[in-house]
C-alpha cells in the first residue's frame, strides 16, 4: 500500500515493516472478534492487515491525506475497515461507540509519532472511561519513563499521571531496523489498562496535576521546598512524609493524598 509513498518528518513517519514484529505485536493484542479497535496512525496498513481478518470492526484515524487512498482501497477488500482522516488530538473519541455500543469499550492501538506522543496519550487519557487498553509504539526511554518505580532517575510528572490512571505494562523492544526509514532510537511496546476504579483518587485532579508538574519542575529540591506554594511542611508531615524527600520518591498515592491536603 501506497509503496511509493515517502515518510514526512512533520508527521514523524516510521512505517513499521518487519514482520515478525508485527505478528508478535498482533500477538499481544489478542484482538478478538467483537472488540472495538482503534489504529492511531496506521501508516501503510502492516499492522491494519495483520488485526483485520480477526475482528469485525477496527477504525483507523489518519492524518497524512497521501495514505487515504490506500487505506480506503484496503476497506472496500474489509468492510470492517472505518477510515477516519483526522488529528487524533481534536478526534472525538466517543463518537466511534453507537448507541447501542454504549457498553462496549474501546481499544486502542497505534505505532505513536515520537514527536507528539505524549500529547496524544494525555488526550485518549482524558477518555480512559470509555478505553478498555491501549498497545503503543513508542520510543523506548518514553515506554521506561512510563513504567518507572519511585526512586529511578526516569520517574517523573509522565510517570505518576500515567499510573495514576492506568496499569503500566512493558512487553519488548522494537529495534530500529524494524521500520522504513529508520529511527535513530529503539522503541518499545507498551500496554496501559485504565484501571475500572482508580486504586486512589484525587479530591480535584486538576489540583493534582498541577502539584505533581510543580514538585518535577523543582525535582532537585526537597519536597518542602518544591510543592511549598501548595502545602507546607507541617502537612507533609502529617502524611507521615518526610519533607526532606525528593520529590521523585514519592508513590502515586502519597501525590494523591497531598494534593488532598490543598484547600
Amino acid at each position: 500500500m501506497a509503496d511509493k509513498h515517502r515518510a514526512r518528518k512533520r508527521f514523524g513517519q516510521n512505517f513499521l515493516t518487519d514482520d515478525n514484529i508485527i505478528a508478535q505485536i498482533a500477538h499481544v493484542i489478542r484482538a478478538e472478534r467483537d472488540d472495538k479497535l482503534v489504529e492511531i496512525g496506521p501508516g501503510k496498513a502492516a499492522l491494519t492487515r495483520a488485526l483485520l481478518p480477526d475482528v469485525d470492526s477496527l477504525d483507523v484515524i489518519e492524518i497524512d491525506r497521501d495514505l487515504i487512498a490506500g487505506l480506503e482501497k484496503l476497506a472496500l477488500e474489509y468492510p470492517a475497515l472505518h477510515v477516519h482522516c483526522a488529528d487524533v488530538l481534536k478526534f472525538d473519541m466517543r463518537s466511534l461507540l453507537s448507541e447501542n455500543e454504549r457498553h462496549q469499550k474501546l481499544r486502542v492501538i497505534g505505532n505513536l509519532p515520537y514527536n507528539i506522543s505524549t500529547p496524544i496519550m494525555f488526550h485518549l487519557l482524558a477518555n480512559s472511561d470509555i478505553i478498555q487498553d491501549m498497545h503503543f509504539m513508542l520510543q523506548k526511554e518514553v515506554v521506561e519513563r512510563m513504567a518507572a518505580a519511585p526512586g529511578c532517575s526516569d520517574y517523573g510528572r509522565l510517570t505518576i499521571m500515567v499510573q495514576y490512571q492506568c496499569q503500566v505494562e512493558n512487553l519488548f523492544l522494537v529495534p530500529p531496523y524494524a521500520f522504513n526509514p529508520q529511527p535513530k532510537v529503539d522503541s518499545a511496546i507498551v500496554r496501559l489498562t485504565p484501571h475500572a476504579e482508580l486504586p486512589v483518587k484525587a479530591n480535584d485532579e486538576v489540583v493534582f496535576k498541577k502539584l505533581v508538574t510543580k514538585a518535577f519542575t523543582q525535582r532537585r529540591k526537597t519536597l518542602r521546598n518544591a510543592i511549598k506554594d501548595f502545602v507546607d511542611a507541617e502537612k507533609i508531615q502529617s502524611l507521615d512524609i518526610d519533607p526532606t524527600r525528593r520529590p521523585e520518591t514519592l508513590s502515586v498515592s502519597e501525590y494523591v493524598a497531598l494534593s488532598n491536603l490543598v484547600n
